[in-house]
């Protein structure tokens, strides 16, 4: 990681009231956050410390909007998980090059990414997550033949579909 990002991803965090270890505040106590908006399977505007902030969700890939009926329904998906003004925690893992915080999000105790997978309704995004219970959920998602794991296609692959 270059210099200036390594600045960037620390002012960021410390801007948000957190830390890289867990988006922790000085006082050591999670910041309080809330879900503003949810535009797609695979990323969610929130509130933490009244600031705003989007969110990517850390080790997953759901189809775009434009894979239909692929992505409305795995954003639905999401809607469903986090709803306007849901109280959530998220456990920062980078920043990425849009400048949106990469998160794992908690909700009522759940790991909402680990669900979206689980569910049928995101891909693991192999290039970035390091999480073995990711690819453990993906693979069973797979063989039950649930959400995007029903039908083969580039909805599987988000990733390749963006660069085609």
């Amino acid at each position: 990681m270059h210099h200036s990002r390594l600045l960037l991803l620390i002012s960021s965090l410390l801007l948000a009231g957190c830390n890289p270890g867990g988006h922790v505040n000085a006082t050591g106590e999670n910041p309080s956050c809330s879900v503003r908006s949810v535009p797609d399977g695979d990323s969610v505007t929130v509130a933490c410390n009244g600031e705003r902030h989007k969110v990517r969700l850390y080790c997953i890939d759901a189809p775009e909007m434009g894979q239909r009926p692929w992505g409305p329904e795995s954003r639905a998906a999401l809607r469903k998980l986090l709803r306007r003004n849901d109280r959530i925690q998220l456990v920062i893992h980078d920043i990425d090059s849009y400048g949106r915080q990469v998160a794992e999000i908690f909700h009522r105790g759940e790991n909402v990414n680990l669900r979206m997978v689980t569910g049928g309704h995101a891909a693991v995004y192999r290039r970035y997550c390091k999480l073995p219970e990711f690819f453990t959920a993906e693979a069973a998602a797979r063989e039950a033949h649930r959400g995007i794991w029903e039908k083969k296609g580039l909805h599987q692959t988000p990733w390749r579909w963006r660069h085609r």
